[in-house]
């Protein structure tokens, strides 16, 4: 709250400064005197955290009319430059104690060094204002989206979350995408997460439990080499304010749908124990068809096969994290932590098989069923030590973690031709996968008297899978042969150093980079006895130049090369075996793509428009992509159809994006964010199918697509929030067919009650039912048009209950490993 206030009220301090310095009338410079340059940087004494907005005037001893002055920037630093005199100089920041240099003879440059503000009991009691940080933060490296202020993803997930924010899309089955790329590397407070099915553990985390989600489209390196498209860090909310506070979430929805949260912290002056814990159940309905047209060799039509189902899916657990930051000394910080999820479940998929002949006459109906649950625990402990060796910057950080994950799931599929007169057979499903994993992380910044920094680190990622697969049936309980069953031995090893040093010329700003990383896999398929180890190291350079235009724009190029290591649903040989004529699995002989990135961004601020656009060029080779292989087998007239990831030849994505943020009012804000790309993919696939045909496909492809979304939130009588968000994905061709285009709206309504205490919120997701992907595949033996629509229209109603803090309070007092870019990694100095 304390931060919010001096944020808000700094900034109207500050445009009161300048409206009445614009009219002073200015004094006639001296054209034989130069100017000499006040300096120093501004800070809180109590958590030595820097003061931005703090405005510094300076005033003539013989008169009290201001002569000049200015404000802090990010870092808490200020340099004015005024003629040689004798001025008066004081430095303020709202609620604090104002700090004054009396009578001070400038002949020279002056560095007041360090100056420490202390809070103003009085101050703080008697002001009361309701302002809130913008939804989302526009910064030339990167964007931050601050969930706290989304009434849209109220008792939804991260999913949902990651739904609403800049340069992300989320397809209908929970896969992320950066700029529309899949290669996008997820962390979780500042490290990377291996969750084993990361699409399913993105819905298991409650929106509510989320601060703010960064995007960093062309990373430092500083951060994992890994992710082609780039990074999102998903921060969780943690400690705030000495004492007892926190907040309480309940939410319902239909379809069924509960939820009960906590997010809770007491602070002492030397130690700060937090909480973030929830429960949830949720229910989720789907649906889907494929619509398939069958041909024989000579491409004349044999039959339609019209593919029909429903999914009706239920989740619920309980997800914790809890922790303890301790102050060993001052500026020496320690905090642990563990996290804790136990979710479990229930997937059911009905299909339904229509067959007809080549004059459209009813042939058969199947159908198969689908009944399955599963279970996943996860358990991580994280541990963090901070270091500051002063207020300037210089710093060391250590983080250990080790985290096991476990996922369990069983499913019968019962498959039964109507009015046959033949049984139903039934399969059994088997999926088990464990994982444990240690990551070990050091990085040490040291800035320098001139301004510059240098910064560099070690990382170690050691990661263990074992994955079994299979599927048996229920005549003699062996597994079927062929290409779904397996047992996966995944075994991870990455050793990383980094260096990177920044320093400022000028209006220019560079940042030069360099990482090095030592992989090896060991990718083993135990039951074929296929062995794969895949060893190779590789330099990382990033570079990042920034021009500073003026003190509102400015423009910046970048440069870095990245990597994706094919994980997850990739690598995984489990087949899908929901549909038996629509398979899919992953590819362990799966090869890392290398992507080199190019940026030029620029950032403009207005009065009330922030406006940031960039050109990128992204050059990928041995790119991932997924392709559909005809397997040689028929059920009925039907082909059963596998896809694949395969490694291609090369990728070329050039593109161009924009976020807008509008506040043409003091209660109306618009959010906008556009993209538009064109990639060409440049390769072809030759396989054998199971009667030993070799088929060749021709995978050239080039594509133009584009999506955009509004977010508009507006403030209507009795201080009801209203917010409507709108995306559309336009159409998009592939080498074996096209995706076409689709639109998705979201609706809320807020309102503050109790006091302000207290904040119901009612949202639609979906409001048309329209989420749905579409796409026409055309293969030799097959076409096909297919709709999939993983959850239908959600409705949801939270109550939010705040216990001693107020809807602004910042976590100005959070623990310092906050998963943040806070040691400036990544950022420009000056």
């Amino acid at each position: 709250m304390r931060q919010t206030l001096k944020l808000i009220l700094g900034l109207s301090f500050f445009f009161s400064f300048w409206t009445t310095y614009a009219k002073i009338e200015k004094p006639i410079a001296d054209p034989v005197k130069e100017k000499v340059k006040i300096s120093g940087t501004v800070i809180e004494k109590t958590t030595k955290q820097p003061l931005e907005y703090a405005t510094v005037t300076i005033t003539d001893t013989k008169n009290p009319k201001a002569i000049t002055g200015g404000i802090t920037n990010a870092k808490g630093n200020f340099a004015i430059e005024v003629a040689p005199g004798i001025y008066n100089i004081k430095i303020e920041f709202i609620s604090f104690k104002a700090v004054e240099f009396n009578q001070r003879n400038l002949q020279k440059n002056l560095d007041l060094g360090t100056i420490s503000l202390i809070e103003d009991a009085a101050q703080l009691n008697e002001v009361v204002v309701r302002a809130e940080k913008s939804t989302v933060e526009i910064k030339l490296d990167k964007k931050v989206y601050n969930v706290g202020q989304d009434m849209i993803v109220k008792g939804g997930t991260v999913s949902d979350v990651l739904e609403n924010v800049p340069s992300v899309t989320v397809d209908v089955e929970g896969n992320v995408s950066l700029r529309g790329n899949e290669n996008v590397r997820i962390f979780i407070d500042g490290r990377p997460s291996n969750s084993l099915n990361m699409a399913e553990a993105l819905k298991q985390i409650p929106a509510d439990a989320i601060d703010k989600v960064e995007v960093i489209t062309n990373p430092s390196a500083r951060y994992d080499a890994e992710g082609g498209a780039g990074i999102l860090n998903i921060i969780l909310k943690k400690g705030k304010n000495l004492g007892f506070n926190g907040s309480f979430i309940a939410s319902t929805g239909i379809p069924e749908t509960y939820g009960l949260s906590a997010n809770l912290n007491y602070k002492t002056e030397k130690l700060n124990f937090f909480t973030s814990t929830g429960y949830d159940y949720r229910t989720s309905e789907g649906r889907g068809l494929t619509h398939s047209t069958l041909f024989d060799d000579n491409k004349n039509i044999i039959g339609y096969t019209n593919e029909d189902k429903d999914t009706d899916r239920l989740r619920k657990g309980i997800s914790s994290k809890t922790g303890m930051e301790w102050t060993i000394a001052p500026n020496t910080y320690w905090t642990n932590s563990i996290s804790y999820r136990d979710n479990r479940g229930t997937n059911n998929d009905l299909v339904y098989y229509n067959s007809f002949d080549v004059d459209k006459n009813f042939i058969s109906k199947r159908y198969r069923l689908s009944n399955g649950d599963d279970n996943s625990k996860d358990i991580e402990l994280a541990s963090n030590f901070l270091k500051n060796f002063n207020d300037k910057g210089h710093k060391l950080t250590v983080d250990f973690s080790y985290s096991n994950n476990k996922d369990n799931e069983n499913s019968a599929i019962t498959d039964e031709t109507l009015n046959s007169g033949n049984p139903a057979s039934i399969d059994q499903t088997l999926n088990n996968k464990t994982q444990d994993q240690f990551q070990v992380q050091t990085d040490y910044v040291l800035p320098f008297e001139n301004g510059s920094q240098f910064e560099a680190g070690y990382k170690g990622n050691f990661n263990d899978l074992d994955n079994v697969y299979s599927v048996t049936t229920d005549d003699s309980g062996n597994p079927i042969e062929g290409y779904l069953s397996n047992t996966l031995e995944y075994k991870e090893r990455i050793n990383a150093l980094y260096a990177q040093y920044g320093f400022k010329l000028n209006k220019f700003s560079y940042l030069f980079g360099l990482r090095w990383e030592d992989t090896k896999i060991n990718v083993n398929l135990l039951d074929t006895q296929d062995f794969n180890t895949k060893k190779y190291n590789n330099f990382f350079p990033s570079a990042f130049i920034n021009y500073e235009i003026s003190d509102e724009s400015s423009i910046s190029l970048s440069y870095s090369k990245r990597l994706s290591r094919p994980r997850g649903r990739f690598l995984n040989p489990a087949t899908n075996y929901s549909s038996n004529i629509n398979l899919f699995r992953g590819n362990p002989d799966l090869n890392p793509s290398f992507t080199d990135k190019f940026d030029i961004g620029y950032l403009k601020k207005w009065n009330k428009v922030t406006f940031s656009t960039s050109m990128y060029f992204e050059n990928t080779k041995n790119v991932f992509s997924f392709v559909r292989t005809e397997t040689g087998d028929f059920v009925g007239n039907n082909p059963v159809v596998l896809s694949s990831p395969i490694n291609l030849a090369k990728e070329q994505q050039f593109g161009f994006e924009f976020t807008l943020n509008y506040n043409p009012f003091k209660i109306w804000k618009i959010n906008s964010s556009f993209n538009l790309s064109n990639s060409k993919t440049t390769g072809s696939y030759t396989y054998t199918n199971v009667n030993d045909d070799e088929i060749t496909q021709d995978l050239n492809n080039e594509t133009f697509a584009w999506f955009s979304r509004i977010n508009s939130r507006l403030t209507l009588p009795a201080k009801i929030d209203w917010q409507l968000t709108g995306m559309y994905f336009s159409p998009r061709t592939t080498a074996q067919g096209k995706n076409l285009g689709n639109y998705v709206v979201n609706m809320a309504f807020s309102k503050d009650i109790l006091k302000d205490k207290a904040t119901l919120a009612l949202n639609v997701s979906d409001l048309f039912n329209s989420r749905r992907m579409k796409s026409e595949t055309n293969l030799t033996s097959v076409m096909s048009y297919s709709e999939f629509q993983w959850r239908k229209r959600q409705i949801n109603l939270s109550f939010t209950y705040r216990l001693n803090m107020k809807k602004t309070d910042k976590d100005k007092n959070m623990p310092r490993n906050n998963g943040g870019d806070d040691n400036g990694g990544g950022e420009f100095p000056g």
